[in-house]
């Protein structure tokens, strides 16, 4: 096990000069890795919120408003069907996301059913598709009076999808920001975690996540005053003037589902900040057919409930784009433009908890774990070198390799490195050390046995070797659950754990045996001490 050939050689080169050059921009400052050349890596390793500090938020998707929202949808068409299909109804009514319906003494109940099966749409639990009439559960009251609400399965597919689309829209706009590694996931039925590291404006990052961006276009009522509304109509008001009272009609031209882009500029005549946006082509037909019909009519622009602009149609607006005038800064028509571009949250969001990490807290995180860090390998390393000499200062060569490919690794893969994920890096030294026990142990044993010291190095790397694989891959296999089950801190530490494992096999293994084969053929010594 002494001979390597050129091939084994260069790839262990080529490793070990891997890890020094990929590792190195971890040990420069942000101003010297900006001066490398291009083609030097300058990827350095992302910490997280404990190391970097940043932004900690909780909060909870309101998914109620979902189950209003479908209520009243199925009360609006149940209206219409009615009147399609020459149904004799008394009265409908909503209340509390029940419908409670009374027909005629004649009504048949199989049509009246009918009709509310073919509104119940296609709903998907966990686990099954389910059959669209179980979405909505129908109660006879008495002979003619009905009872219709969504069922308990409907309820529960509302909040998973409300929670699972905020979870991609919330990702979209915080990574419009610029920040690296978020963390971002579900806790619970129906809340969200958020770590942002780095983050310098944690209220920034609130008002964006805060706000749902349901963006929709309506036209003005012009035959309703704000003492005579139209059921037809709704009362908004500006968004920079409450005093102001908007009259539009309910049923929007065109909503913010059909935008495909929007970015901040500003207007060449007033050099005030806007946002322009462009609709997809369904949309663009929608927003020409509507303008065309309405030139010389105000509309509105709707932000969620709040008329952020009501500007004249002045000619028909047929390229599928226009802009948004507010009299914005210049960061409220980026923000704007950032979550018209990531698009609506299905409901609004709560935040239940805010915690924001100083950047001190975590300097003096970064500084306590480079102390342990330092000062394990420094007590290891002297460890090693007194208890083995010329071979424990070898494993204190390999051990310094390991680190610098551990951060190697990391920096390459863009990982996020934790204070757990210290405590992993700490661990793996100790382990890599005692793989190197395992082996030099072994040689002792081959040596006091009467064996020539080319045996013995050869029989002792050999016979450690399934015990330093059987230790190594079954916390490898504890790494992986770690990190398929764990969240947070424990996925940080298995990270580093999973790494270092995988680098310690060959560093302590593979790089130890090659350097004392070197040394071994060039001085080829008849008695070692060790």
């Amino acid at each position: 096990m002494l001979y390597f050939s050129k091939f084994k050689v260069l790839s262990i080169l080529f490793v070990c000069l891997f890890g020094l050059f990929f590792s190195l921009p971890n040990f420069l400052s942000n101003s010297q890795v900006d001066k490398l050349p291009s083609f030097f890596p300058s990827k350095q390793v992302n910490l997280g919120l404990d190391l970097r500090g940043g932004s900690h938020l909780l909060i909870e998707v309101e998914s109620s408003i979902l189950v209003g929202e479908r209520m009243d949808d199925l009360y609006n068409d149940l209206r219409s069907d009615f009147r399609t299909n020459n149904i004799s109804i008394t009265s409908i009514d909503i209340s509390k996301n029940e419908i409670f319906i009374e027909a005629n003494k004649d009504t048949n109940f199989n049509s009246l059913e009918d009709i509310i099966n073919k509104l119940s749409q296609d709903i998907t639990s966990q686990f099954a598709t389910i059959k669209s009439q179980e979405e909505i559960d129908l109660l006879k009251i008495s002979d003619n009076k009905y009872r219709l609400k969504l069922s308990e399965v409907a309820v529960e597919s509302l909040r998973k999808r409300a929670v699972d689309q905020s979870i991609e829209i919330l990702r979209r706009r915080i990574d419009e920001l610029g920040t690296k590694e978020p963390t971002i996931q579900r806790q619970g039925k129906s809340r969200i975690i958020i770590q942002v590291p780095g983050l310098d404006d944690p209220n920034r990052l609130k008002d964006l996540l805060g706000t749902t961006a349901k963006l929709t276009f309506h036209l003005m009522d012009p035959r309703s005053n704000i003492d005579n509304v139209s059921r037809s109509s709704i009362v908004l008001y500006s968004r920079d003037n409450i005093d102001i009272p908007y009259i539009v009609e309910k049923r929007s031209i065109i909503s913010g589902e059909n935008l495909i882009d929007a970015q901040p500029g500003f207007d060449p005549q007033t050099n005030q900040p806007i946002v322009n946006f462009r609709f997809d082509s369904q949309g663009a037909r929608k927003f020409g057919k509507v303008t065309s019909d309405n030139v010389g009519k105000p509309f509105a622009i709707v932000l969620d409930s709040e008329v952020i602009s009501a500007p004249i149609i002045n000619e028909p607006i047929l390229g599928g784009s226009g802009m948004i005038s507010g009299g914005f800064s210049v960061q409220e028509a980026n923000d704007l433009a950032i979550l018209l571009r990531s698009g609506a949250l299905p409901a609004p969001l709560i935040i239940l908890e805010e915690r924001t990490v100083g950047p001190g807290l975590g300097a003096d995180s970064v500084k306590a774990g480079q102390i342990a860090s330092m000062l394990g390998l420094v007590f290891v390393m002297i460890y090693m070198f007194l208890s083995y000499g010329r071979f424990g200062l070898y494993s204190n060569i390999s051990l310094i390799i390991n680190l610098m490919l551990i951060l190697a690794v990391l920096s390459t893969l863009q990982a996020t490195l934790t204070l757990p994920g210290i405590a992993g890096i700490i661990l793996t030294i100790g382990m890599a050390v005692d793989a190197n026990v395992l082996i030099f142990e072994r040689i002792r044993e081959e040596l006091a046995n009467g064996k020539s010291v080319i045996n013995s190095i050869d029989n002792g790397y050999k016979r450690a070797l399934t015990t330093i694989l059987d230790a190594n891959i079954t916390t490898f296999i504890a790494a992986i659950i770690l990190f398929q089950l764990g969240s947070g801190p424990i996925k940080g530490f298995s990270v580093t754990l999973a790494i270092g494992i995988v680098t310690s096999v060959f560093t302590a293994f593979t790089l130890t045996r090659f350097i004392v084969a070197r040394w071994i053929r060039k001085s080829n010594p008849k008695i070692i001490y060790i």
